[in-house]
């Protein structure tokens, strides 16, 4: 097997943890986001991990990081797992809020992927997998609406997407679905139980299921997937 570099936003967060790990497990080597929980990463203790720390609400000052550091960003795989959210209902949310959700679950990806799309092609390989959530579909719940939107702009393919297919370079959008993790629990009046009930499947996701679909579609065992929306919501 081919090791390649990783490049892995939102790595702190339950799935990107799992993720982390079973990359690792396979040889390749990780840059790992977090923004200020480094404690269950430093944990792996693997030599092929590399940590940074960054406010991604603080867009311009990430946009001048990676300027700065652009070959930390030389990778043949980017996975996009930022999950701010602050739950509050549409009426009751600020500008700050607005922006802070659009910055750290959309333009950072955004900002990442001007470094590793030329690198990719360079390299003619490349897997780029932005995280939505299958709650897009219904619009987000009653205090996760601004989330659910910004989650929704991973999954819009530019046209320009396309021409790096013919460089191996394969861009899709997983919409995670309700997964056992903690960021249930940031959500104020959530039921749970109610929300099993709307899932044909009839349960929550397990972490590793999730994570066994982001490595599938990272490898170079997904040859043909790309500018594509895939959907693991459990028929949702």
């Amino acid at each position: 097997m081919k090791k390649n570099k990783i490049v892995i936003l939102g790595a702190s967060s339950d799935i990107g943890i799992e993720l982390t790990k079973k990359f690792l497990d396979q040889g390749h080597s990780v840059l790992a986001h977090c923004n200020k929980n480094h404690k269950n990463l430093l944990k792996l203790k693997n030599k092929n991990l590399k940590i940074f720390s960054f406010d991604l609400s603080k867009i311009n000052e990430f946009k001048k990081f990676v300027d700065d550091n652009k070959k930390m960003f030389d990778a043949e795989v980017f996975v996009s797992l930022t999950g701010y959210i602050k739950p509050t209902m549409i009426e009751n949310i600020s500008i700050k809020d607005f922006y802070d959700h659009i910055n750290i679950n959309y333009l950072s990806n955004i900002i990442v992927l001007q470094k590793t799309l030329p690198y990719m092609k360079k390299k003619k390989f490349g897997r780029v997998i932005l995280s939505s959530s299958t709650g897009v579909k219904f619009g987000g719940g009653f205090y996760t609406g601004i989330y659910s939107l910004t989650k929704y702009m991973n999954q819009f393919q530019f046209s320009s997407f396309s021409k790096y297919a013919k460089y191996n370079v394969l861009i899709n959008s997983i919409q995670i679905p309700v997964t056992k993790t903690k960021i249930h629990k940031n959500v104020k009046k959530k039921n749970i139980s109610k929300r099993i009930k709307l899932i044909p499947i009839k349960r929550m996701a397990n972490i590793n299921e999730v994570v066994n679909y982001f490595e599938f579609y990272c490898s170079r065992n997904n040859t043909l997937t790309t500018n594509s929306i895939i959907d693991i919501s459990g028929g949702e």
